[in-house]
């Protein structure tokens, strides 16, 4: 099993419900995120998928939240970090498609140096089998 790794940023706005009472005010954080994609089979040219393809499509993900409120985003009820996380691996997927035998092995998002969260897709591998 291989495995691809490509940090990105952006920053944005939320407004958490029913959670600790400083959460709940509106804030922002200087997001970090963490897209981890994973397969078995290398292509010819020796790589699982070109770096700057994964860049791309989670570059158009990202655009759409960069200096947002995310609240105002119609896929978010609540967007907390694990939200977060769980819709940028659900769209990332949808970008890759069915047929290059790569999928979603983790989303790390990261709203402070020292906490974030992580959501772990079902693979594909695992459900194939």
């Amino acid at each position: 099993m291989y495995e691809l790794k490509v940090i990105t940023r952006f920053a944005a706005a939320h407004q958490l419900k029913m959670v600790t009472e400083k959460c709940e005010n509106l804030h922002g954080h200087n997001w970090k995120v963490e897209l981890c994609v994973a397969g078995e089979k290398l292509q010819d040219s020796g790589v699982l998928m070109d770096f700057g393809i994964i860049k791309q499509r989670l570059g158009e993900i990202i655009e759409t939240m960069d200096h947002s409120f995310l609240n105002d985003l119609p896929v978010f009820d609540n967007p907390s970090s694990e939200i977060i996380a769980r819709h940028i691996a659900d769209e990332f997927s949808e970008r890759i498609g069915k047929d290059e035998g790569i999928f979603v092995s983790s989303v790390r998002v990261w709203e402070s140096d020292d906490a974030c969260a992580a959501y772990f897709p079902p693979s594909r591998a695992a459900s194939s089998s």
